[in-house]
C-alpha cells in the first residue's frame, strides 16, 4: 500500500493511494496518527472514505509530526569517501525536529542566514510497531514502510562545531514523502537527486554500511521506537559540499529527489522572508 497525508479545506486526512485516486481513511488526520493504531494496516486496506484525484493534491509531509526523527551520518560508502572519512564502526546519529519537515511539493525555505545550503537524498524508515532492544532479526516486524527524505543541510552552521544538529534542522528545510510505501512493496531502488535537471546523486539504496534493520536494532537499544518515528538512513555521494568548486542551492532552483519504487519530491528553493 501507499499511504499519504492530504491537506484539504476540512483539515488534513490520512489517505490510501490507488493508482491516480486518493481514498480517505476515516478517523485519522495523518499517516502518523494512523500508525498509532495497532490495526493500521487492515484499517487502511479496508478504507472507503471520500476520494480525491492524485493530480494536483496538496500533500503534507507523509508523517507531519513524528515523535522522533533520528538521522544517520556517514552510512553510504561513496559519501564517506568523498568527505574524507573512515568507514565507521558504529552509526553516527543526530536528530531533526518536526518543524523542519515540509511536504513533497512544498517550497524549500532558503534561510537569510546561510548561503551554503546543500542537498542530501535519503531513504527514510518509518516505524509501525513500538519496541525497545529490538533484535536485528525482528527489526523488519517494527518497520511500517519507507519514504523519500532530503536532509537539506546548512553546511556553514553544521561545521561551526563538532555537533551537527544546528546545520540539520532548519525550519521548513526537509521534504518528506510523498507516500509511506509499506515494506512488502519495497525492496530497494536507485536514489537520485537532481538540481534543475542536473543529476547530482545516483546510488542504490542498499550501498550502505548499516542496513535499516541494523539501525532499528541499534537505535532501539538506546531509546524506545514508537509508531510514526522516522529514521533517515544517510545520503550517498554527490553532495554539493564535496564538489570542486563547491555547489549549493540557489534561489529559484528546483530540487528533485527520487527513489525508485517510493516516489519523488519536487521542491522549489525560495528565499525565506
Amino acid at each position: 500500500m501507499k499511504l499519504l497525508t492530504l491537506r484539504t479545506e476540512n483539515g488534513s486526512k490520512a489517505v490510501r493511494q490507488d493508482g491516480d485516486t486518493l481514498t480517505e481513511i476515516d478517523g485519522f488526520t495523518d499517516v502518523g496518527a494512523l500508525l498509532k493504531d495497532a490495526a493500521w494496516e487492515s484499517i487502511a486496506a479496508a478504507a472507503n472514505g471520500a476520494t480525491h484525484p492524485l493530480e494536483g493534491a496538496d500533500l503534507d509531509a507523509v508523517v507531519p509530526a513524528p515523535g522522533k526523527i533520528i538521522c544517520v551520518g556517514h552510512n553510504y560508502r561513496n559519501h564517506i569517501k568523498e568527505m574524507g572519512r573512515e568507514v565507521p564502526e558504529y552509526p553516527t546519529l543526530f536528530a531533526k525536529y518536526a518543524e523542519s519537515l515540509i511536504g513533497p511539493n512544498d517550497d524549500l525555505a532558503l534561510p537569510q542566514e546561510s548561503d551554503t545550503v546543500d542537498w542530501e537524498s535519503e531513504l527514510a524508515v518509518v516505524i509501525g510497531k513500538k519496541g525497545r532492544r529490538i533484535s536485528e532479526a525482528d527489526a523488519k516486524d517494527h518497520i511500517a514502510g519507507y519514504a523519500v527524505l532530503n536532509d537539506v543541510s546548512m553546511r556553514d552552521y553544521q561545521f561551526r562545531t563538532i555537533q551537527w544538529l544546528q546545520g540539520k534542522t532548519w525550519e521548513k528545510s526537509t521534504p518528506f514523502g510523498p507516500a509511506l510505501v509499506t515494506k512488502d512493496e519495497f525492496s530497494g531502488g536507485l536514489m537520485i537527486t537532481a538540481v534543475d535537471g542536473d543529476v547530482q546523486q545516483s546510488t542504490p539504496t542498499n550501498d550502505v554500511v548499516f542496513t535499516p534493520e541494523f539501525l532499528v536494532s541499534y537505535i532501539s537499544t538506546i531509546i524506545t521506537l514508537n509508531p510514526g518515528d522516522v529514521i533517515a538512513t544517510g545520503t550517498p555521494g554527490g553532495v554539493g559540499h564535496a564538489q570542486d568548486p563547491k555547489r549549493y542551492l540557489q534561489e529559484g532552483q528546483l530540487l528533485v529527489t527520487t527513489i525508485e519504487g517510493l516516489g519523488q519530491l519536487n521542491n522549489r528553493v525560495v528565499k525565506e522572508a
